[in-house]
């Protein structure tokens, strides 16, 4: 069944402030990997819209997206709820609070200083570039915020395109461990590929669609999660198992 059957309907995502993805269906007739449609397809009539990221502005979603480098979301949960608690979920409280303090907030996050000067980092260059607006930042061309976005300390590719696609809805496909696996195990990268490489060949085999990326990005985390373990896959169960190499098969 196609993406256009089973997304859910206009309505209900906007009760949810979401709207519906575009159906992945609709690729480009150069496209690279045209399996790629597919396979969101099959993701999300097994598991429905994932509704992420989970955070209540988009200043939150950038502060989950830094500190979720090298840690569980749980983890992360506890900081912000932390951060939340001192009213700290703003440019101008990151840039006022002092150091010290906001790394003990966010000690649950493992490796809490570091994150802390990363966050200040972000903050700074939200002041410097931009005069602390999101609206503002949000607003430059994807091609030269993500640029932009890497030159600042602490923000690598995936937080880039994470910061890009939930927080400011840019068409910026999120490239992480899951995604490789899947890619790999299918046949569809051999590990050698850069992390812009993944990136483009998704980008140019889909429509450049926000919401679209966004729900990719979020199933193939469950995928990952339930399914395609780095240890003991779960194979005959996962939705993308017809789309398998024989050989790759358990």
């Amino acid at each position: 069944m196609s993406a256009s059957r089973i997304l859910p309907s206009a309505a209900r995502f906007r009760n949810r402030s979401r709207r519906a993805p575009r159906p992945a269906g609709a690729l480009r007739s150069a496209s690279p990997h045209p399996e790629l449609a597919l396979y969101f397809d099959a993701m999300f009539k097994a598991y429905g819209p994932q509704l992420w990221w989970p955070g209540r502005t988009r200043f939150e979603i950038i502060v989950g997206a830094i500190l979720t480098q090298n840690t569980s979301w749980s983890n992360v949960e506890r900081a912000i709820r932390s951060l939340r608690r001192e009213k700290l979920l703003s440019a101008a409280a990151i840039e006022k609070v002092p150091f010290d303090r906001l790394a003990a907030l966010i000690r649950s996050s493992g490796y809490f200083r570091q994150k802390a000067r990363k966050l200040k980092a972000f903050v700074d260059f939200l002041r410097g570039q931009y005069q602390g607006s999101l609206d503002h930042l949000f607003a430059t061309p994807t091609s030269v915020l993500r640029e932009q976005l890497l030159a600042v300390h602490g923000i690598g590719p995936e937080t880039a395109d994470s910061i890009l696609l939930y927080a400011g809805r840019h068409p910026a496909f999120v490239v992480d461990a899951y995604t490789r696996r899947i890619l790999e195990r299918h046949h569809l990268a051999d590990g050698r590929e850069s992390y812009d490489q993944i990136r483009r060949s998704f980008e140019s085999s889909l429509p450049a669609d926000p919401q679209l990326f966004n729900e990719y990005h979020a199933l193939i985390v469950h995928t990952g999660k339930h399914h395609c373990r780095k240890r003991q896959p779960n194979c005959a169960a996962c939705p993308l198992e017809p789309f398998l190499p024989n050989e790759a098969k358990p």
